[in-house]
């Protein structure tokens, strides 16, 4: 880390920098910027008005680098994306074990929005699928709905190195087409897997997907989990370290819609998608990559996001199982502007 942690005075230093690795960016983004594949998100209104042509690619590092490139700053509601992040806070509060009770943790072969629960438990197949993510966020602590909103936005703020805020336009736009979410939820009350507040925790869901983002922070909400937790920027511990792994290990299984086995074969990281159009993986005890551009392939995924990390993965040799690979890495790219 540098003397200053300062988020924006370290990207600042960043932007200054001469590094290969902002070579590499570039020259992906460039590649990728006519690719024209995909169309925005249209289930929610307020996604389709996203532009197409937004483009940003970011790492971090644990050391608390950051490089970025294109489109950075632009804010886009978190969606999906935050469902890994709810559910360690889950984890945290309440424990593997009462976690485990309410939400299983295997792929579901259904489609992310499925009124399908485990018929031999009840319990939602994985906290990335929406009954799953509904009832991690049902464990959300606070005495009451304030607190809670509350607890939400510290959790995101301590990830992202900075104070976050829910987007009230795509919040009421999610309320007002959450039809088959509420469906979902009534089901698990039935079944006992969320409690007797379902309005309540609706509404702090619908909040936690319009929380407001941009790729700079998730690569840095990603580096916070390479980093064993902590975020490499503030040092501000975010999750407890035992439970980072379990994390990641969903975020391999489950992470990317009914792309992940692809992923996982293609890629190889730990990663988490979402309908606004970013992308968040984690390559432990390196770096935090995030990708955002809205053009969206038929399973939900950014198409220029796909794009990146897979190249960013045979070129670096980034898969979790390539064990014997001889070429250059990310860290050799990062070296050059070490302090």
């Amino acid at each position: 880390m540098t003397e200053n942690s300062d988020l924006d005075s370290l990207v600042t230093k960043m932007k200054s920098a001469t590094a290969p690795i902002r070579q590499t960016l570039q020259g992906l983004h460039q590649k990728y910027l006519p690719l024209d594949a995909g169309e925005v998100a249209h289930y929610i209104p307020e996604l389709a008005s996203a532009d197409p042509n937004a483009f940003a690619i970011a790492l971090a590092g644990v050391d608390g680098q950051i490089v970025d490139v294109g489109d950075s700053e632009h804010l886009f509601s978190i969606q999906s994306v935050s469902k890994p992040f709810v559910y360690g806070l889950a984890l945290d509060t309440h424990g593997r074990d009462l976690v485990l009770s309410k939400v299983n943790v295997e792929p579901s072969g259904e489609a992310f929005n499925s009124i399908v629960l485990d018929e031999a438990t009840n319990r939602p197949f994985n906290p990335f699928v929406n009954s799953g993510a509904i009832a991690t966020t049902d464990l959300v602590p606070g005495a009451d709905y304030t607190a809670r909103v509350k607890s939400l936005l510290r959790l995101f703020a301590n990830y992202a190195g900075r104070p976050v805020f829910v987007d009230n336009a795509t919040f009421i736009s999610e309320r007002s087409t959450g039809h088959r979410n509420r469906a979902i939820a009534h089901l698990m009350l039935n079944f006992g897997m969320i409690q007797d507040r379902v309005d309540e925790t609706l509404e702090l869901y619908f909040q936690q997907c319009a929380i407001l983002v941009n790729c700079r922070d998730l690569a840095v909400m990603a580096a916070t989990l390479a980093n064993g937790g902590v975020n490499p920027v503030t040092g501000v511990r975010a999750i407890e370290a035992k439970h980072v792994r379990d994390l990641l290990s969903l975020m391999f299984s489950c992470g990317m819609y009914d792309y992940a086995g692809s992923w996982g074969y293609l890629v190889g990281l730990p990663a988490k998608s979402s309908v606004s159009g970013a992308i968040m993986a984690v390559v432990p005890g390196q770096f935090g990559i995030a990708v955002f551009s809205p053009p969206l392939d038929e399973r939900g995924n950014s198409v220029r996001g796909i794009a990146v990390c897979t190249e960013l993965s045979e070129r670096f040799g980034l898969h979790a199982f390539d064990a014997h690979s001889t070429g250059p890495t990310l860290a050799d790219e990062f070296r050059p502007t070490r302090r």
